[in-house]
């Protein structure tokens, strides 16, 4: 169990060092945003480049990884909103607990967990959790998020379309879809812009949970408490629970995964969900319920995690 604890400790103490240096006032909340821009504009975009365009294309597209992680992201978001529908709760919150149960923290603290496990897979693990994301998972919950609205006044193919451009203008799919591009070029990256790179995706570990942290002081805490603890219970139980199922379902269509690879896609749905989830929320007038459920969230994924990595590794 030491072993484990020494996994998971340093993940979720330095979360915790962010929530306290926001806390006592040594940074201000204000000084989240730009800190998490850097991650997410700089040090993930260079390390998703690198990551892809080290490797052969044939290597990152796992396509049992991807199809498994999808399956078990798309039936979490069924169960959620039949679940949310049976209880009586509205479309918007129903829209909400499916995207917080669905859409893991893959970057700011999912990577860190996959490089302390496993190097040597963490760049690709990244990468593959990325693309499912952001390709379908995060689109799908933010039409649905959209359609909870006036739905007479929605053009679903137009809110698609408008959801994908948006998407594509984002750094880090520009960093994969660059290294993609280099990958099936076979042009080799040159060793100077390589180390440049791994200077900069360095950064991203420490600063993404020193961030991830500090952005939980100061959210709204008022709220449906009930309905937070099922989003967090989707998230930490469900999801990987289903991510599980979908591996199991994998010999079906003839696609398997290495152990290896196995233990990252069950870990990678076990990880809290992903850091704009109450930005997002705060759109449809829910920041508190999304508050709450992160913070619930992300404080009970030690436990979770560390059980979880007990049993897996």
């Amino acid at each position: 169990m030491l072993d484990i604890l020494s996994i998971t400790f340093p993940i979720f103490a330095v979360i915790a060092i962010g929530y306290g240096a926001v806390r006592v006032g040594v940074f201000q909340p204000a000084d989240m945003k730009p800190l998490g821009k850097f991650v997410l504009d700089i040090a993930l975009p260079a390390l998703l480049f690198t990551a892809v365009a080290t490797r052969p294309a044939s290597e990152i597209l796992n396509w049992g990884y991807l199809a498994a992680y999808a399956g078990g992201g798309l039936a979490t978001i069924a169960v959620m909103l039949i679940w949310l529908r049976l209880t009586g709760v509205g479309p918007a919150r129903r829209a909400i607990g499916a995207m917080g149960a669905s859409c893991p923290n893959s970057g700011f603290v999912g990577y860190p967990v996959m490089l302390l496990l496993f190097p040597d897979l963490a760049g690709v693990v990244l990468a593959l959790n990325f693309l499912a994301e952001n390709v379908l998972l995060i689109p799908l919950n933010l039409l649905l998020l959209e359609m909870s609205r006036d739905r007479a006044s929605k053009s679903v193919p137009k809110l698609i379309g408008a959801l994908m451009l948006a998407l594509l203008k984002r750094p880090m799919v520009i960093g994969l879809a660059l290294g993609f591009a280099v990958s099936l070029s076979g042009v080799a990256v040159p060793d100077t812009a390589l180390r440049l790179l791994d200077i900069l995706a360095g950064a991203a570990i420490a600063v993404s949970l020193f961030v991830i942290g500090g952005s939980l002081v100061g959210l709204p805490m008022q709220g449906n408490r009930m309905l937070a603890g099922q989003i967090a219970l989707g998230k930490l139980v469900l999801h990987p629970a289903l991510t599980f199922a979908a591996l199991a379902a994998l010999p079906m269509i003839g696609l398997s995964l290495t152990p290896q690879m196995a233990t990252a896609l069950i870990l990678s749905a076990a990880m809290p969900m992903f850091g704009i989830f109450t930005v997002i929320a705060q759109d449809y007038g829910h920041e508190g319920l999304a508050s709450l459920a992160m913070l619930a969230t992300t404080a009970s994924a030690f436990i979770t995690l560390t059980v979880l990595i007990a049993w897996l590794v």
